[in-house]
């Protein structure tokens, strides 16, 4: 077995009996309180020397720091790891980060030893990413911020570089997504209804996206057992996504923790629930949709079925996520709390809520106010006070015309705010 250099903490050695490469690190057991030693075995010897560099920055070895660098990406990875197996998040969303990783580890800065990065030199990294979209770019971003922050914390550092860096504004417009208005809603139902699911294997799915709010990827996980007809309710537990090499899965979790959920089931949908769940057992894994060749439905392909429906209607600008918007948006001009429609949308926290949906928010806004004036009227709050004010104002602006009127050529004001839209005129 040819072995490397033992760092003080674990080492790597190739085990030539089975053809790959073991991380072997000592760790304290909790029931013995004695160290004992680990080993994991890896097809090559960089995936073991970087899981043997993760376990070291974790349990923070001062041999190994003092004796080795410590990259950035490396810390990013061990992160993300820790998140992952404190269920903190899921396979989903490690697999998102992973992809943002990939992005990052094109950069140069990323692979320095993290006690020799300026905040110059991450400024300037980060002024190249201005053709991503600013959602984008805070993801990136965010990425370093908690490299450092976790570094700072382990005492690896003494300054934050991070503290000095601005997050440069994207170069392209925000993206756009709009809900469908009333009457395109109503073309999009009509057609979708009176479609067979021969001719549009995903009319259920867009119907449930318009009417429950649920995600694409969320819709497209759905199995048997997620469907509870006798409580009309959908059990959100899962969603459509890939794995790191690009393969889709259905991931343990929706998009976030705050995805699962139980939606109810319309009434006017449930007939074409209940047609697509017949379906389901002849599909593979029991799901309720699948792509033409019996496989995982891949949310892209729904997305360009969707194009071609509301082309073929006349509805513009519309993707999947649409539907989902015109849901929230429906529900929001119903008279929806946004604390319910949080929980029904799988929103990990309230502000998401009233920040995606902010204009739909602030069109109701008056109309939620006059509520509270009517109120007010109602229970005769301001009855004795506002009356008293009102006839007092009237007696006073009646004196005041009458003994206008002795004056040659003055015209009575009619009330007063007549008098004192005259009276500020010339302060306008």
């Amino acid at each position: 077995m040819a072995r490397r250099k033992n760092t003080g903490f674990g080492s790597v050695y190739y085990n030539k009996d089975r053809d790959n490469w073991i991380a072997s690190y000592i760790i304290l057991d909790k029931e013995t309180k004695k160290n004992k030693r680990v080993r994991k075995s890896f097809p090559t010897k960089e995936e073991a020397g970087r899981y043997l560099r993760i376990m070291q920055y974790q349990k923070g070895n001062e041999i190994f720091i003092k004796n080795n660098s410590i990259p950035i990406f490396e810390l990013m990875r061990l992160i993300h790891k820790r998140k992952l197996d404190s269920n903190q998040i899921g396979k989903v969303a490690y697999n998102r980060l992973q992809s943002t990783l990939n992005v990052i580890n094109k950069s140069e800065v990323v692979h320095k030893d993290i006690n020799d990065v300026t905040s110059e030199e991450l400024q300037e990294y980060f002024n190249t990413l201005t053709y991503y979209s600013n959602s984008y770019i805070s993801k990136i971003v965010e990425q370093f911020s908690q490299a450092f922050r976790y570094a700072m914390n382990k005492g690896f550092l003494l300054t934050n570089p991070m503290y000095d860096t601005i997050v440069p504004k994207s170069t392209r417009p925000d993206k756009v997504i709009r809900a469908l208005n009333i009457e395109e809603q109503q073309r999009l139902t009509d057609y979708l209804m009176n479609s067979s699911i021969v001719d549009e294997p995903y009319k259920t799915a867009f119907l449930i996206e318009l009417y429950m709010g649920l995600r694409i990827g969320e819709v497209l996980a759905l199995k048997k057992e997620n469907i509870d007809l006798i409580h009309n309710l959908i059990y959100v537990n899962n969603t459509m996504t890939r794995d790191e090499d690009g393969k889709r899965i259905i991931g343990d979790t929706p998009k976030t923790k705050s995805g699962i959920r139980e939606v109810p089931i319309p009434k006017n949908i449930k007939k074409e629930i209940i047609e697509q769940l017949q379906l389901a057992n002849v599909h593979k894994e029991g799901l309720l949709f699948v792509s033409n060749a019996g496989t995982y439905a891949d949310p892209v392909n729904a997305n360009h079925v969707l194009k071609r429906i509301c082309k073929n209607l006349d509805i513009k600008d519309v993707t999947s996520h649409s539907l989902r918007h015109t849901f929230a948006t429906r529900c929001i001009e119903a008279g929806m709390r946004a604390v319910a429609l949080q929980r029904l949308m799988g929103h990990s926290n309230i502000n998401v809520t009233l920040n995606t949906y902010t204009s739909v928010f602030n069109r109701y806004k008056n109309s939620e106010l006059e509520k509270v004036n009517n109120y007010y009227m109602n229970n005769e709050i301001f009855k004795n006070e506002s009356n008293m004010l009102e006839n007092n104002q009237n007696d006073d602006f009646t004196q005041l015309n009458n003994g206008r009127q002795l004056t040659a050529g003055f015209t009575p004001f009619n009330n007063g705010q007549e008098f004192l839209d005259n009276t500020f005129e010339n302060e306008r």
